[in-house]
């Protein structure tokens, strides 16, 4: 199942990515939102995808897995952490959680260092692409792991827009995509329906979630 709960914020099975809730698109009881959830999944360190990490694995009792150094940051804080890097696996609470490279900055302050940004694939068949631009090597996920739910930034300025993401799409070539991280601030506006249109001739399916309300893919 996957759950979309704004900006860059999903639940796939019981994986919680990028908890940056509440958000200006969701407002949802954090009770609700964690219902199911065993593990935390965090692509970098901006506050907008850090998010609440720190303060929901601490209340519900789930570990946060990310990259080496915000595990250290998270550690400091008493979190538990499970750390890796690109390329890397790992199995926790029975789901896969693969990490994969993303093309984005990560630090969580001026100071304090947050690796690089990634993405994940969870289970061998959801890529979440995390906070990214294009990058040729989306073409090597797409064979290497051969996701068959895509979840990709549309709104421009931070990450890819609309052009880039059905660049994307066509390289990765899943059965359905889910545009993400658009339309949660005014510098992200984004018409879904034109990156609907666009991709509609790649024969790829684009599913755009109701805010909460799980999806069985």
């Amino acid at each position: 199942m996957i759950t979309w709960y704004g900006h860059a914020c999903f639940k796939v099975d019981n994986v919680l990515i990028d908890p940056f809730v509440p958000n200006p698109l969701c407002n949802l009881p954090m009770d609700e939102v964690m219902e199911g959830v065993e593990v935390i999944a965090v692509t970098h360190g901006h506050g907008d995808h850090l998010g609440n990490a720190e303060a929901l694995a601490k209340e519900y009792g789930v570990p946060v897995v990310c990259i080496y150094e915000i595990s250290l940051y998270l550690n400091e804080k008493g979190v538990e952490t499970i750390d890796m890097n690109i390329g890397g696996s790992v199995i926790v609470n029975n789901s896969k959680i693969t990490m994969v490279k993303a093309e984005h900055s990560s630090d969580i302050s001026p100071t304090i260092s947050g690796g690089v940004a990634a993405g994940y694939i969870i289970n061998d068949r959801v890529y979440h692409a995390g906070d990214t631009g294009l990058f040729g090597d989306m073409e090597l996920i797409g064979e290497l792991y051969a996701p068959k739910v895509a979840l990709l930034p549309i709104g421009g300025r931070y990450t890819m827009g609309i052009d880039e993401a059905v660049v994307a799409t066509e390289l990765i070539y899943p059965e359905v995509v889910i545009p993400m991280h658009y339309n949660t601030f005014p510098v992200i506006q984004a018409d879904v329906r034109e990156f609907i249109k666009k991709v509609e001739p790649l024969g790829v399916e684009v599913v755009v979630p109701e805010i909460g309300v799980p999806i069985d893919l």
